[in-house]
């Protein structure tokens, strides 16, 4: 199928100051961003950027990207603009790659584009959770679906919590023991959501006019908005945890041994 990725990048970052030039590999992160994704067949790929530090890096690597307002409250926001400003048709599929992935897998951006049907008007991806600290990590968003495969709800809690294996297994063990404790598998194993995005150009460009949720704001998850409109998101499952994206020093450090 033919999707456009469009990968927003703003230079402002508290934890890693200009986080979208940080070199790797003797390319900026947008750069090597925007060549993985790619990679996953896409009919172009674009950055939405509000620096023309960012517009010029990727301009020296033969990047398309473009300009946009800077008082953007999303990334959603940001590539929406692109998109209308592209006039691509409204069943077109985009794809938001986050800017900060520079290693993330052309097939999974290539399957959750997949998904996007008449009748699914966004998609998503997650991937098992294999250990209770991961569960129970409030950084970590949850995901729990229905029959269809598509979303019910997003946490930050740990969902679904299976009553009697995980109070068996936490009764009486300690808490460095608990995080080491593997979770169910099979039906009902707890799911990481992945922060990758599809839509059909419609809904991208009818998004910025929901009305905000109370979960939205309760969770700080942007996701729980369109669920609350009651609009359907498919929910590709990968079995390989992805590769980690770049939002500390730390991360920084670790992504650049693969470069």
């Amino acid at each position: 199928m033919s999707f456009t990725i469009i990968i927003p990048a703003r230079l402002a970052s508290t934890r890693l100051p200009n986080k979208p030039l940080v070199d790797l590999g003797g390319k900026p992160m947008i750069v090597r961003v925007a060549e993985r994704a790619a990679l996953s067949g896409a009919e172009r790929v674009i950055v939405a950027t509000d620096h023309a530090d960012i517009l010029a890096a990727c301009v020296r690597y033969g990047i398309d990207a473009r300009m946009t307002r800077a008082d953007h409250p999303s990334g959603s926001d940001r590539i929406a603009e692109v998109a209308a400003a592209l006039q691509l048709a409204d069943d077109a599929v985009v794809v938001n790659v986050q800017g900060d992935e520079p290693l993330i897998d052309p097939a999974l951006v290539a399957a959750t584009a997949a998904l996007i049907n008449a009748d699914t008007p966004m998609a998503t991806a997650a991937h098992p959770i294999e250990t209770m600290a991961d569960m129970r990590n409030p950084n970590i968003v949850k995901v729990v679906l229905d029959k269809d495969g598509r979303a019910m709800y997003f946490s930050r809690a740990p969902i679904p919590w299976h009553r009697d294996s995980f109070a068996n297994a936490t009764a009486d063990a300690t808490a460095d023991a608990i995080a080491d404790q593997a979770v169910p598998e099979g039906a009902g194993t707890p799911l990481r959501h992945i922060g990758l995005y599809a839509y059909t150009n419609r809904f991208l460009q009818h998004y910025p006019t929901l009305a905000p949720s109370p979960l939205e704001n309760i969770e700080a998850l942007e996701q729980l908005r369109v669920l609350w409109h009651r609009i359907p998101i498919a929910v590709h499952i990968t079995h390989g945890a992805p590769a980690p994206g770049i939002d500390t020093p730390e991360d920084l450090a670790r992504v650049r041994m693969h470069f």
